[in-house]
């Protein structure tokens, strides 16, 4: 049962109305809502109002999130796993404190977005996400920050980002990525900081001079794109406690460091093309991984998925237009020899995937052996040769705690027509044995 969250007074409620901010021209808007500077409020390649629409849409998000009752206590780590419910091989697991779980699946939280930065320029990528954003670094690829190459994680809250170096150019992602902030100051401070240059000690922001990085308020709001033309829009948050959630769960700290200063990926926005299949789409989360449709968060534009407790994640039709959003791809494919492994001296080729350099997101759920039934049962299985860990049966899936999936289709069209490709790397959060994965 996927609730709304509606515990926040009305009086707290966000009254942007798209009309009273698409009726100032762009002009306006860069002369009177940036900060008191002369940077001009730009969103490179993109069309200002447009980005603003999309961005007043995940702002009324905030106030109107999903709420799984059941969910929470599902991702708690704690260091016994005596009372955890071992997710198996599908069947119902009634755990030694006599909860039992239904042969159901459930979206726990969406844990990251991976996304590629321009190789060679890690000095880039670590002034937006580390001295910016305020992301904290996570010690399980701080060896790659030290070397200053390779991916690096950049965690908020219990989320985060994966930074692989692209091959050799950064990627944009199609989209908007809305996070969570207990204030802006720093965030303004720093923007400030970066727009004066002079002191010394702000020299950690000289690696985003001559990009696409730009900073700019509307209302509530704080508009920001990275050094390559990413779309970020932060909000405020009126209950950090609450929103960072970290008796739910958290990311591991470096020593000696501080926590993420943001506390939640708070809603990821996927455009598709204009007249794509959204109800579909709804459709397919529903029925392969158990995550419902948000109506009251749904649009004629848009579609909302409950990812869990706290956030969302949103289809809409591309803000620039028809002609615009008939370009969206969230997708870039390679194709390899068919791959050949030795099992007990004998040569097995394996189902031949193209390889997928474009960005994904990770998700965990309850239940991994019910989802990648459904997905076999679908036809929207997925390997990506470039990864590690490759899940070609329900049997390694389970195994490894993870499959793939990446072509969406309304599970009611017969034809499968596929309405929009993202790569997802669905997630165990337990491993057969019980104990807590990663």
């Amino acid at each position: 049962p996927h609730l709304l969250r509606r515990s926040r007074s009305q009086s707290r409620r966000r009254r942007i109305t798209i009309m009273s901010i698409l009726s100032r021209s762009t002009h306006a808007i860069a002369l009177a809502l940036v900060f008191s500077t002369t940077k001009a409020f730009t969103l490179h390649g993109r069309n200002s109002n447009s980005i603003i629409a999309s961005a007043v849409a995940r702002s009324n998000h905030y106030l109107l999130r999903p709420l799984t009752a059941s969910s929470s206590s599902s991702i708690t780590t704690t260091e016994s796993n005596t009372d955890d419910t071992i997710i198996d091989d599908g069947k119902t697991t009634t755990t030694p404190s006599g909860k039992e779980e239904e042969e159901s699946c459930e979206v726990l939280l969406l844990d990251h977005l991976n996304i590629n930065h321009e190789k060679g320029q890690q000095d880039v990528l670590k002034a937006f996400y580390f001295d910016f954003l305020g992301c904290a670094i996570d010690p399980r690829k701080y060896e790659n920050y030290i070397a200053g190459k390779k991916t690096l994680w950049a965690n908020i809250g219990m989320h985060q980002f994966h930074l692989p170096e692209g091959k050799p150019s950064a990627q944009v992602f199609s989209g908007l990525i809305t996070l969570l902030y207990s204030d802006f100051s720093q965030l303004m401070d720093r923007y400030n900081a970066y727009l004066d240059g002079e002191d010394d000690d702000d020299e950690r922001f000289a690696p985003l001079k001559e990009t696409e990085f730009s900073v700019g308020m509307v209302d509530d709001m704080m508009l920001v794109t990275d050094p390559w033309g990413n779309q970020f829009c932060i909000l405020q948050s009126d209950d950090p406690v609450e929103d960072r959630a970290a008796h739910v769960g958290s990311q591991p700290v470096l020593e000696g460091h501080a926590i993420s200063e943001g506390l939640a990926l708070e809603d990821l926005t996927v455009y598709v093309p204009h007249g794509s299949n959204l109800d579909g789409i709804g459709r397919f989360y529903e029925y392969v991984l158990g995550a419902p449709t948000v109506s009251e968060l749904t649009e004629e534009d848009s579609i909302s998925v409950a990812m869990g407790e706290r956030q969302t994640l949103t289809f809409q039709y591309h803000p620039d237009g028809e002609e615009e959003g008939e370009d969206v791809v969230h997708t870039e494919f390679s194709y390899d020899e068919e791959e050949e492994k030795d099992v007990d001296g004998d040569a097995v080729f394996l189902p031949v995937y193209p390889s997928n350099h474009g960005p994904h997101i990770s998700l965990y759920v309850t239940n991994l052996s019910k989802a990648y039934e459904k997905a076999e049962e679908l036809g929207v299985l997925y390997v990506n040769p470039r990864f590690t860990r490759k899940a070609y049966t329900k049997e390694q899936a389970l195994d490894q705690c993870m499959f793939r999936i990446i072509d969406i289709y309304d599970p009611l069209d017969g034809g499968k027509e596929v309405i929009v490709s993202l790569e997802h790397e669905v997630r165990s959060a337990k491993k057969l044995d019980g104990t807590k994965y990663k």
